[in-house]
């Protein structure tokens, strides 16, 4: 079929999901065709570095036989069962067992999904079980934060704290609460350190907590470092203090690794790197990096010992879903956790660490660029109008956007996200040299939108 046929069917019948619809009957589908290794390839047959490894989630590019080879195989020996009434399969035992091995200390039980806002609604709901357990009915909001992102189901998007989630869709739902965003360059007052601003930031959580009655807190739930919100990585002493604040109040701690997760921030997860100790925790996107639908909520032993006492009550722990732990997608997650060992991938992010970082500083040379920030590889900056008061563009500029199409336009694909930012997040399998070619594509492109300003 033509490639105009493509597009015409594309405008025809295609919904896209975060697209402006009626712009997209005017500028027509971005046809990606191919992959190879960091680079994807449209349908024109030009190579662009995949500068956000999908959605956050390609860890190991776009070409790993492996994953295919370990797919095939599973689809030939078993295509399909489900994990209801005590079935289940060997990949998803396996990967249980694996999950649980790499998982925080006292985390030791995995639960299934497909997708990392069917992992967060799945959390959600274990919140209610587990209090309603214990006994404690209204234990049930969730605290949240503003610019967080934890999906589109109906109680995740309450979650996200993102405007363009909510608009036109009645959300946020009742029981959904929003703290502050952990974002120092923008939110700090004049004078006030790093620190200081982390123990506001707690002082205000606290305050929420206790106007609303901890009695009715069932759980935080936070990125450890935020992603579609701007790549905004906590304070020094913010998740520490929080901690504190949930432990003095019995309220779960929910650490949503859906990006974070498999060493995107040099470590297996932004829990370790953050001193994060969950009771709960939301993974996907690099489970399997990427290559099937796949997501898991790890449950601490005290939430699970919990549940466990309370579901015979009922007879049944009652949800589920109907390709959870799905066996094809669960080996491809297998050998996507063995390649992450075997490759040393943590490791290897590790050593490219100050390589990101180096790189990505250098762009606040730019004079509409604000702030860069980044941990292992993930990171963003931050566009500014003027850099000594830090004013942002008019929304209208859609700058952030403009900067995203430019780098397209030169062989690199970003994401423009809230807050004027454009983040950086490629996979975790790129070269030394691949990533100088990445920040050389991106610092042309700051270049020439500043120029044409």
């Amino acid at each position: 079929m033509s490639e105009v046929n493509l597009s015409q069917l594309d405008k025809d019948y295609a919904l896209h999901p975060y697209t402006n619809l009626a712009a997209h009957q005017q500028q027509g589908p971005f046809v990606i065709t191919g992959g190879d290794g960091v680079h994807v390839i449209d349908d024109q047959g030009k190579r662009y570095i995949e500068g956000m490894a999908g959605l956050w989630c390609a860890g190991l590019g776009f070409s790993e036989t492996r994953l295919a080879d370990a797919a095939a195989k599973q689809f030939a020996k078993l295509p399909y069962s489900h994990m209801f009434a005590h079935r289940s399969t060997e990949p998803a035992i396996v990967l249980s067992a694996m999950l649980a091995d790499i998982a925080p200390e006292g985390v030791n039980r995995v639960f299934f999904v497909n997708s990392g806002s069917e992992a967060v609604d799945t959390a959600i709901k274990m919140v209610s079980y587990y209090n309603n357990a214990l006994g404690r009915p209204k234990k049930k909001k969730i605290i949240a934060r503003q610019r967080a992102y934890h999906g589109v189901t109906v109680a995740g998007a309450s979650l996200t704290g993102l405007p363009y989630v909510h608009g036109g869709f009645d959300l946020p739902a009742p029981g959904s609460l929003h703290a502050d965003a952990p974002h120092y360059y923008r939110y700090g007052l004049p004078g006030e350190s790093e620190a200081d601003y982390s123990a506001r930031l707690v002082q205000s959580l606290e305050q929420m907590i206790e106007h609303e009655g901890a009695d009715t807190i069932g759980a935080f739930i936070a990125e450890p470092v935020m992603g579609a919100g701007g790549v905004l990585i906590p304070p020094a002493g913010y998740f520490e203090g929080v901690q504190a604040v949930l432990r003095k109040h019995d309220i779960l701690m929910i650490a949503d690794e859906v990006i974070c997760g498999f060493g995107r921030t040099g470590e297996m997860f932004g829990s370790d790197r953050l001193n994060i100790q969950p009771d709960l925790m939301t993974t996907a996107k690099q489970l399997s990096a990427a290559y099937l639908p796949i997501g898991a909520v790890l449950v601490a032993d005290r939430v699970y010992n919990a549940i466990e006492e309370y579901s015979a009550q009922f007879g049944v722990f009652g949800t589920g879903n109907t390709y959870g732990g799905h066996p094809v997608a669960a080996a491809v997650a297998v050998e996507t956790l063995n390649i992450y060992r075997e490759r040393n991938l943590i490791g290897h992010v590790q050593s490219l660490e100050p390589q990101f970082l180096a790189r990505l500083a250098e762009l606040e040379a730019n004079p509409i660029v604000g702030q860069a920030r980044g941990i292992g590889l993930i990171g963003a900056v931050e566009l500014v109008t003027n850099k000594q008061t830090k004013e942002q563009f008019p929304a209208e500029a859609k700058m952030a956007a403009k900067v995203a199409a430019r780098c397209q336009q030169n062989g690199l694909i970003l994401r423009p996200t809230p807050g004027d930012s454009v983040a950086v997040c490629p996979p975790l399998t790129i070269t030394a040299e691949e990533l100088d070619q990445l920040f050389d594509r991106f610092a042309q492109s700051l270049q020439e939108v500043a120029e044409e300003l």
